[in-house]
């Protein structure tokens, strides 16, 4: 995951609406079901995937009345934690 790019989608999210992004997974998994796709296509996949997400997390802590310099701080907190599990 990397920070720049989830405030970057964060801030699309701010500017327009979920919905885009929601769709924008719906599509992107999908495409992951194809089994043409090579390894580094589906990592490639899977790293936009989890930014999308982060980003929707990160949106779901603004809407809770966070800073969007809080949300990312809480995030990432979050994603240390699990990863140090």
């Amino acid at each position: 995951m990397r920070l720049p790019l989830i405030r970057h989608i964060a801030e699309f999210i701010k500017n327009n609406d979920k919905d885009f992004i929601e769709e924008t997974l719906d599509v992107l998994e999908h495409l992951t079901e194809f089994e043409g796709l090579s390894d580094n296509e589906l990592d490639s996949l899977g790293e936009i995937i989890s930014n999308l997400y982060g980003a929707l997390e990160v949106e779901k802590f603004v809407e809770e009345g966070l800073s969007q310099k809080h949300a990312l701080n809480e995030f990432m907190k979050r994603v240390q934690k699990s990863i140090d599990q």
